[in-house]
């Protein structure tokens, strides 16, 4: 049977056309990050899959690529379930296996550690336009800081960086855990049902308002809650100022700072930014992953028709691995739709100097070979791209090739001068 030439379902191969923009992409990452005091680490790509199963990736822990036991530990035949063949999988996201790594090298790490990841991630997830099985990730997090601060610096290097890629008119929307859970608590319903409650809420701009009261009576909560639930997010739609309607009501329920705090972001980003973006209170945000505690934010652009990026405050993490609360805030811009973005709206890179190809003909003597190479090593140092090549017997599409790939110049070399 003849081997498959084809990546496999939900995977793809990366042109050279792509990955050049993609690795313009990545650096333009990295030393906009880099300006904002934030560190490049790296984590393995295979984890403990107790460390994966450890409840705070939400549905994305259906979504593991596990892997087999090896060897002598590898026994099927006494295997009573999954837990005896499994002891690791492909990482999900790099949230879990950052806060690995810090709990592991936390003595030797500054505070607050301010960490730079980028990595590709895997999920047994259904494909579509923009998503992939395996997939590039970019995340930012600071670790130690319980102040604000982190999420404001979170905000400013992400959408510092989206500027640099020649994005704008997107928005930064935010909210916070805690409102989301006071709101709940006021309505009626139970802490056990608030999870149930939020994935019902975060379909509010797919399904509207009635669609997300259809929901929650089909599973089975009272009118009167629902009632007193909806009513809050209409009554923030007439206000003057949302934030403070929606915190002035819930006063009693609400941790002490929460208000305060969350304004703070809100208006030192504000205060700093420029006008490619907007920042925006979104009470109906919710986030997927279980184990955000407090502010959580998203990227949306309209050109996508979705989000291509996220994040939030997760203090209760590390101390699954240490058994101590270590402050932690991350944000992670979605690479792959940033770059599908730039590649269907023609994006080009920008350079100093220009792409130019030297031809030469085969059988070319060694003598004219190293003066052929000292001419592109000496156009090189004026910031030019050379490319040197050998001339291919069709050359006529040779040369559209190259144009096609950008190539503004060509030269032609040959072992005997043409007559």
């Amino acid at each position: 049977m003849a081997l498959s030439k084809k990546p496999v379902t939900g995977m793809k191969d990366i042109l050279p056309e792509e990955m050049e923009i993609r690795d313009y992409v990545m650096n333009v990452i990295k030393e906009t990050y880099k300006d904002f005091g934030f560190t490049s680490i790296e984590t393995p790509c295979v984890e403990n899959i107790a460390n994966l199963n450890c409840k705070a990736g939400g549905e994305n822990e259906k979504l593991i690529f596990k892997i087999l036991k090896r060897g002598d530990k590898l026994k099927l035949e006494d295997a009573k379930s999954e837990e005896d063949l499994v002891d690791g999988g492909l990482r999900y996201d790099l949230t879990v296996p950052l806060v690995r790594y810090y709990s592991n090298h936390a003595n030797e790490l500054p505070s607050p550690f301010k960490a730079l990841q980028m990595g590709n991630v895997w999920r047994a997830d259904r494909p579509q336009r923009g998503r992939y099985r395996q997939f590039m990730q970019c995340d930012i997090d600071i670790l130690g800081e319980p102040s604000n601060l982190a999420e404001i610096e979170l905000i400013l290097a992400t959408t510092t960086t989206l500027g640099k890629l020649g994005f704008k008119n997107f928005q930064i929307r935010i909210n916070d855990r805690q409102i989301l859970k006071a709101m709940a608590a006021y309505s009626g319903f139970k802490e056990d049902d608030y999870d149930k409650v939020f994935i019902i809420l975060d379909k509010m701009d797919k399904i509207g308002l009635e669609g997300v009261e259809a929901e929650l009576f089909e599973s089975g909560y009272t009118k009167e809650q629902i009632d007193k639930y909806l009513g809050l997010f209409k009554g923030m739609e007439t206000a003057d100022n949302a934030i403070s309607y929606i915190t002035d009501i819930l006063a009693d329920i609400l941790p002490s700072g929460v208000k305060e705090g969350f304004i703070e972001i809100i208006d030192s980003v504000e205060a700093v930014k420029g006008d490619f973006f907007e920042l925006i209170f979104d009470p109906t945000l919710v986030r997927g992953m279980s184990y955000y505690t407090g502010t959580i934010f998203e990227i949306a652009m309209p050109e996508f028709g979705g989000s291509c990026g996220g994040g939030g405050r997760y203090d209760k993490m590390v101390s699954k691995f240490t058994g101590n609360d270590v402050p932690a805030c991350g944000f992670s811009i979605g690479f792959e739709r940033i770059i599908l973005l730039l590649l269907e709206s023609g994006f080009k890179i920008p350079k100093a100097g220009k792409k130019v190809a030297y031809l030469m003909e085969k059988g070319m003597p060694s003598d004219m070979l190293c003066d052929v190479m000292k001419k592109a090593n000496e156009e090189r140092q004026t910031g030019n791209q050379v490319l040197v090549a050998r001339m291919n017997k069709n050359k006529k599409f040779q040369k559209e090739q190259l144009t096609a790939q950008g190539y503004e110049e060509i030269k032609e070399f040959y072992k005997e001068p043409l007559k």
